[in-house]
């Protein structure tokens, strides 16, 4: 039996939401669930306690960025990230094949794998999907992604269809070099672009190698929002029903509500502790800037139906304050605050697709954040 495994709950009858359970060696995971991302074994701003009580299960780590440093070997030595970060829930880490495909003048990519220049001192460095493999085992997380080529956008048609049979020869390796099977979950990702063909195609293939869940990447890359629903309704019908689904790299609130509609199980994005620290937050009613100054003299919470720390014991005046004044508790105050959000909007929508109204629920939303979407 593969070390994570999902259990599909039900569907909802007003749509192809899907409710689940994701069950990993550091715990069970109710699905849909957005994974909170921790780049370098830490979320921005917020420590694993304060994640805990956020409800966050499971976060996201970077494979690129720790085997920068401090080093994937210092990891292992150290027990594995669950340890070095003192984090009890489940993790997931990214590939790096985001990280590195996005360095596109300092990277160099054949068969073998991607010659590139580190971003922090510019040392020559090198990732084959045997490496990612042996960096992914040795961070210990629950669950690991295959090394991908991530398709940038635009691209043509002829690169796409190249690029996407080099991923499927990636993740072919990938499995040969996963070592840690008891422990770590190996999941493939679809590739494609924003060609419905190629995406099918994609997913056909990864899916015949039977990994234990799948991801869908190199969306939310710069198409059109409308495109990448397009690529999802063209993709998750060819993945099995019995394995998770996982979106990667999006967390806008409007687009985890619109991946679920088509049947995603897990999301991720950095976007709750990155538009924080620019003095955004995601609330019931849309998005709110606390830094403008018409909420100088607001003496409400961030969201009033909001129960996160902040909002328990904050006001809009003083976190904007705080955010002028570049005080470091601002920041933190806004990570918690879109942190506790996100998790909460997914709580929500189980609970509705549990009730089998999750198309009433999405109406709802719609209707409160009219036209202010982060």
């Amino acid at each position: 039996m593969a070390a994570v495994t999902y259990k599909l709950i039900k569907q909802c009858k007003q749509s192809g939401a899907r409710l689940g359970k994701l069950i990993t060696p550091h715990g069970e995971i109710d699905t849909p669930v957005f994974m909170p991302v921790g780049t370098q074994a830490s979320v921005k701003g917020i420590s694993p306690q304060e994640l805990s009580e956020a409800g966050a299960g499971i976060i996201l780590s970077n494979t690129y960025h720790l085997f920068l440093r401090p080093g994937h070997e210092l990891v292992r030595e150290a027990g594995g990230l669950h340890r070095f970060m003192n984090w009890n829930g489940s993790i997931l880490t990214d590939s790096g094949g985001f990280q590195v495909f996005s360095l596109s003048d300092l990277r160099k990519i054949t068969e073998e794998g991607v010659s590139f220049r580190s971003h922090i001192d510019g040392a020559k460095l090198f990732l084959s999907p045997e490496k990612v493999m042996e960096i992914e085992n040795a961070l210990g997380a629950d669950i690991i992604m295959a090394f991908d080529e991530c398709t940038p956008y635009p691209a043509t048609y002829e690169y796409t269809k190249r690029s996407l049979e080099r991923t499927t020869r990636w993740a072919e390796r990938c499995l040969k070099a996963h070592q840690d099977t008891e422990r770590q979950s190996l999941f493939g990702i679809v590739q494609g672009g924003t060609y419905a063909d190629l995406r099918k195609a994609s997913a056909r293939d990864i899916v015949s190698l039977d990994f234990p869940g799948y991801a869908i990447g190199g969306l939310s890359v710069g198409e059109a929002t409308n495109t990448m629903y397009e690529m999802l309704e063209e993709t998750v019908p060819e993945l099995p029903d019995n394995k998770a689904r996982y979106l990667m790299g999006v967390g806008r609130p409007d687009n985890l509500v619109e991946g679920v509609m088509r049947g995603i199980d897990m999301f991720d994005c950095v976007l709750p502790s990155r538009i924080g620290r620019n003095g955004s937050a995601m609330t019931s009613r849309g998005r709110v800037i606390v830094r403008d100054a018409k909420y100088a003299k607001d003496f409400t919470p961030i969201d009033p139906e909001c129960d996160c720390f902040a909002c328990r014991h904050h006001t809009k005046a003083y976190v904007r304050h705080l955010l002028k004044a570049g005080e470091m508790y601002g920041l933190r105050l806004m990570t918690i605050h879109n942190i506790h959000y996100l998790v909460k909007l997914m709580e929500g929508i189980r609970a509705a697709i549990a009730e089998d109204r999750f198309m009433d629920f999405r109406e709802e939303f719609y209707a409160k954040i009219g036209e202010n979407r982060c």
